[in-house]
């Protein structure tokens, strides 16, 4: 079996996709805590060593580095049959919503997270905006899983894993209580979270945390 080494930080949600679907597949994996805060990644020498694209996170299967969280995804769920698509048409539905999320859903809601609860003075104008464009998008899935139970369909994939990620995290720092603002959302949070073998992202990721500004 490989060996997996994940580098991250515990506020990073796409470090969550990747060690919740290590979990998931049953492997296990040596965590390697990144300073972001720190800006490590920004460093000419953590960009050659570990990622050339400056990004977390990175996994090392067999010491061979992986990047892209969606393509990692993707390729695990191929590698131990889990959460991937078992036919043509639910395999286009998970990149689908794969894609979507990456272009749409986590990007906006990394940003405005890690801008409104990780930085001491953020531009209002520029929380406005990105609030203003992840209401939308949330509305868009809110009407989605109230409609179906997981993303692709009536089983869950890495769709839902990546979706779930940066959403899942405590309402002080995503600025949103879904349970009131998007019940079927919040519903949909508590079919993944039942899975066998979840865990949250402060659980399967430790070391040191960023500081809270609100």
């Amino acid at each position: 079996m490989p060996t997996y080494r994940l580098h991250y930080f515990p506020e990073s949600g796409n470090s969550y996709k990747l060690a919740l679907m290590l979990t998931f597949c049953g492997q296990s994996f040596e965590p390697v805590w990144t300073d972001f805060a720190g800006g490590v990644t920004r460093s000419a020498e953590w960009r050659q060593a570990v990622n050339e694209m400056g990004e977390i996170p990175v996994l090392e299967e067999d010491s061979v580095r992986l990047t892209q969280t969606a393509p990692i995804l993707l390729k695990l769920a191929e590698q131990y049959g889990r959460l991937g698509g078992e036919n043509a048409a639910e395999k286009f539905e998970v990149l689908r919503w794969l894609f979507w999320d990456n272009h749409k859903l986590t990007g906006y809601m990394a940003t405005y997270r890690f801008l409104r609860t990780f930085t001491p003075s953020p531009d209002p104008n520029v929380l406005k905006f990105l609030r203003r464009r992840l209401d939308d998008f949330l509305g868009i899935l809110e009407r989605h899983v109230g409609e179906h139970a997981f993303a692709a369909g009536d089983r869950p994939t890495v769709a839902d894993i990546s979706m779930i990620a940066y959403l899942h995290y405590p309402s002080q720092e995503t600025g949103y209580d879904f349970k009131t603002s998007h019940p079927a959302i919040d519903r949909w949070l508590g079919r993944v979270a039942a899975l066998p073998g979840w865990r949250s992202a402060y659980d399967l990721l430790p070391g040191k945390r960023l500081t809270h500004y609100v």
